[in-house]
């Protein structure tokens, strides 16, 4: 029989009391732990931190895919522009292999595609790399692929150029590095030629060459193709073929054929004779070696005009500038007809001019200089009204008195209407490079004033005028980068 104490069940009663506090107490303290917001404070803090780790290490993935993308994209461009000029002989997916392989990117390039004619060559190349990520794996982005890609294009499309060159009397002298500067022109303008019209540029580019010095003389073709009267009865001269523009056709580029012109008077105020008796140096040009050659692809041919260009007389650049203009103007093309009727322009050119609109078409001048407008001289009426006039003044000097000569125009008027006629040609869109070989400051300012834009002047000295011609010839034949 168990006895109980009281003591012994107050042991009892305490360690069950005892176990029971024990688990109140803990559960009180979880429910103080649920309470306390400190706790949740430090777990945001911490996934913030995680976060910005992430987002910084991301900026450092990205930053790394841009540097590669660009560095692949730059070489690309650089790459297809050089394989696609017509100039370069080599295989032109090789050519764009050696960028990629000097760039360090040899494996980035996947594929080049060319297509190559005789007029046209097309290079496309497509480059991708692969980056693996530093941070971005973490959220299964394990590689970033870089892309590049371009095409480069360089096609002779119809191009229209006026070549005007001064041949005045400076011309003769010396230049600044040996040699007259007539022949620097001439080597400058027949290399020129050979640029243009290379091989590639068959039936597609057509060329104009105007000599000027007091006048531009027009030759017999032009001439009778407009409706010209003497300068002042009806009868016309056969000694030179020059039209006298009045003030008002330098405000407009075009070349009005239902006007009525008079024809350029024929004198010299010179004592120089040819062999024959008759005057040279006139003021408008008399030789055939000064006609113009008109819409021409014949590189012989215009060579060989040059190669016979002499200095004679003095300077009116608004005179060759109206030419120049005039033959990319569409006002001409009955003139261009007339010829290729004649035989003297291939029938490829029939339609040309174009119109200005015409998107496959480059109109450019080249205009030169060495030196200046000077005043301009003419024979007063009186002693010039008649046939028999003509005929004295092809064999006789034109006295410099004033009872005889007067002065048309000025120097300075001169200048107001080479502004004007370079302001029309370059409203039209007609593409103007002037050069100032061996010129003055007035000389220089004139003829950067008429070009399209300031790098478009070139003032050279001596032999720097073969570089002039070649970087315009080499403009004229640029690459467009064309996506």
């Amino acid at each position: 029989m168990t006895v109980f104490q009281p003591g012994h069940i107050a042991e009892q009663e305490d360690h069950r009391a005892g176990d029971g506090g024990i688990f109140v107490r803990a559960w009180r303290r979880a429910g103080d732990f649920r309470r306390d917001e400190g706790g949740a404070l430090i777990l945001f803090a911490l996934f913030i931190f995680i976060l910005m780790l992430l987002i910084g290490g991301m900026a450092v993935d990205f930053m790394r895919f841009e540097t590669t993308r660009t560095k692949i994209q730059n070489t690309v461009d650089r790459a297809v522009l050089a394989a696609a000029s017509l100039n370069q002989t080599r295989d032109p997916a090789d050519v764009v292999q050696d960028y990629f392989d000097k760039a360090g990117l040899g494996g980035a390039l996947q594929n080049v595609i060319v297509e190559d004619d005789l007029n046209h060559r097309k290079v496309q190349a497509i480059a991708r790399a692969d980056i693996n990520t530093f941070f971005l794996h973490m959220s299964d982005i394990n590689t970033l692929s870089a892309p590049g890609g371009g095409t480069a294009e360089e096609k002779v499309t119809n191009v229209e150029v006026s070549l005007v060159l001064d041949i005045s009397g400076s011309m003769g002298r010396e230049s600044s590095t040996g040699g007259t500067k007539i022949e620097l022109l001439r080597d400058a303008a027949k290399d020129f030629v050979d640029t243009v019209l290379n091989d590639d540029a068959e039936d597609k580019i057509s060329l104009s060459l105007i000599s000027y010095s007091a006048q531009v003389n027009a030759g017999p073709d032009i001439f009778n193709q407009m409706n010209v009267k003497g300068s002042y009865i009806d009868a016309t001269h056969n000694y030179s073929h020059c039209i006298e523009f009045e003030t008002a056709d330098f405000n407009t580029a075009e070349l009005d054929l239902y006007k009525t012109y008079r024809q350029g008077q024929h004198f010299s105020p010179y004592n120089y004779y040819d062999s024959d008796g008759t005057l040279t140096y006139t003021n408008c040009p008399k030789y055939e070696r000064d006609r113009i050659i008109a819409f021409s692809q014949d590189k012989s041919e215009l060579k060989d005009r040059i190669e016979d260009l002499e200095p004679e007389a003095n300077t009116a650049i608004h005179m060759g500038m109206k030419w120049g203009t005039a033959l990319l103007d569409p006002s001409t093309r009955p003139i261009a007809s007339g010829l290729i009727g004649m035989g003297k322009v291939d029938n490829v050119f029939n339609g040309r001019p174009a119109d200005y609109d015409d998107e496959d078409t480059l109109k450019v001048i080249v205009l030169m200089t060495d030196g200046e407008n000077v005043n301009t001289l003419r024979v007063k009426r009186r002693h010039y009204n008649s046939t028999w006039e003509y005929n004295y003044w092809n064999t006789h000097k034109v006295p410099w008195s004033s009872s005889y000569l007067y002065y048309k125009y000025t120097a300075a008027q001169a200048d107001d209407m080479l502004d004007n006629i370079c302001d029309a040609a370059k409203a039209q869109g007609i593409k103007v490079y002037t050069v100032g070989f061996e010129v003055g400051n007035h000389g220089a300012s004139v003829m950067e004033n008429c070009a399209t834009q300031p790098s478009y002047f070139f003032r050279v000295e001596g032999i720097e005028i073969a570089d002039a011609f070649q970087a315009i010839a080499n403009d004229i034949n640029r690459l467009r980068l064309t996506q």
